[in-house]
């Protein structure tokens, strides 16, 4: 894609993909938004990119904003897909909805606890994770210790 191509005005449905792009519970939402603003070469547009490539906890999100960004011809860096943690605290999240839940909850149980709770840091893990979401999660509900 080069720059005679995109579009330098705003889309006619800015405000809600500006919207979607700050939907912190929904990465498929975020990441559609980047799809989408990704045809418009305006000031405003790259700022939402620029935000999305340096905050967004999923990485599949960021990547999809620099991209965007680098076809626009901005100076951008490869975002780096080596992070600690997304959210600061996991285990204590984790501990504190296996509290919650009665003694003897199943896997599910709780999957679903979480994500009542706490859609944000489903969200994010799910997107982050990828197939090995549940994996992931799995034994971090068997680690938690009442």
């Amino acid at each position: 894609m080069n720059n005679e191509e995109l579009n330098q005005e705003l889309p006619e449905n800015y405000e809600e993909l500006k919207k979607a792009a700050g939907r912190s519970a929904d990465w498929r939402a975020r990441l559609a938004a980047v799809e989408e603003l990704g045809a418009y070469k305006h000031k405003q547009v790259i700022d939402i990119l620029n935000r999305l490539m340096t905050t967004d906890p999923v990485y599949t999100v960021q990547e999809a904003a620099y991209q965007k960004l680098a076809a626009f011809g901005e100076d951008v860096k490869v975002p780096s897909k080596n992070k600690a943690e997304l959210f600061r605290g996991i285990p204590k999240i984790v501990l504190r909805i296996k509290k919650s839940l009665p003694r003897d909850h199943s896997y599910e149980e709780f999957k679903e606890k979480l994500k009542k709770m706490r859609i944000d840091v489903y969200d994010a893990y799910e997107g982050e994770k990828g197939e090995d979401f549940d994996k992931w999660l799995e034994k971090q509900w068997q680690s938690a210790t009442k």
